[in-house]
């Protein structure tokens, strides 16, 4: 029943036999019986099904409800019971916001020392794909925003607040100022993450809200390519404050913090609400708090 529901929620998740059934390192046919097999037993039908996948039935949609929950206890169960075997080890699989990226090894460093035989997978993905991967049970915790959008059913420790600046080259307009306005920024040069990122939609209101348009001339999903469109002059960005220190920019960048209103948002580290943990991410929670009580971040 078990591998059943898992290979359900790989479906509900790729929403096509072939590509949950490559995921799940299954064939197709056997995913398919499998899956018939679990409408079987519960005597429901949980797909609709034509020449290809449909979506899930009503009575699909309640199953996948109790098949994250029941996979989400089982994968508990055999983490507990491995841990208590012999240790603390295991593959932590995080997804965090970019902006998140460079505090992550502030966790994953002090955490892999305490605990050698643990490893670590990071993707970068905006704030709603880390809330959705968490309840697919593809991620165990991420990292991304506390407010602003709802976070639904999760556990959450506060890590930083992200306070936010003009990154700009020296000699470039504002460049020799010690603050700026929201108003001032939004008529420069500006490359920014893109629009699906919750940091632009929170810079987005913040201009908007000053009487600014919003017009980036670049986006990206990546903050390395803000910061190399920065350096070449042409360009200004907003970013935090704390992922602008993280590339240690030349003397030759200026970071001006942005007043009327000087903007703050929570960060924190999330994971799905669950009693009780699993032994890998009860011990990350603990992690995070542990920085959050020892570190200024």
């Amino acid at each position: 029943m078990i591998d059943k529901l898992e290979f359900f929620i790989a479906l509900a998740n790729e929403k096509h036999f072939g590509r949950a059934a490559e995921e799940c390192g299954i064939s197709q046919p056997t995913l398919s019986a499998a899956i018939r097999q679990l409408e079987d037993q519960l005597g429901v039908m949980l797909v609709q099904r034509g020449s290809r996948f449909q979506g899930l039935t009503p009575e699909g949609q309640r199953v996948l409800e109790w098949a994250r929950r029941i996979v989400g206890d089982a994968r508990t169960m055999r983490e507990e019971m491995r841990a208590a075997r012999r240790g603390l080890s295991g593959h932590i699989r995080l997804a965090a916001i970019p902006t998140a990226l460079a505090m992550l090894s502030r966790i994953t460093t002090p955490f892999q020392e305490r605990h050698p035989g643990v490893t670590f997978s990071i993707v970068s993905r905006n704030s709603l794909q880390v809330l959705s991967m968490l309840e697919n049970l593809e991620i165990d915790a991420g990292i991304t925003y506390l407010e602003n959008e709802p976070l639904g059913r999760v556990t959450s420790v506060p890590l930083y607040a992200e306070r936010y600046h003009l990154i700009t080259a020296a000699g470039s307009p504002l460049s020799d100022r010690d603050n700026v306005t929201w108003k001032e920024v939004g008529d420069l040069r500006l490359c920014l993450l893109t629009a699906d990122m919750q940091n632009r939609r929170i810079i987005n209101r913040h201009l908007t809200e000053a009487g600014a348009t919003v017009h980036p001339t670049l986006e990206s999903n990546s903050m390395i390519v803000l910061f190399s469109h920065v350096r070449t002059g042409r360009w200004a960005s907003i970013m935090p404050r704390n992922v602008a220190k993280s590339f240690g920019f030349p003397i030759e960048i200026r970071m001006i913090p942005i007043v009327e209103p000087e903007a703050h948002h929570l960060v924190g580290l999330v994971a799905p609400y669950r009693e009780p943990f699993t032994p890998l991410v009860s011990a990350l929670l603990h992690e995070a708090r542990v920085l959050v009580r020892d570190e200024e971040l």
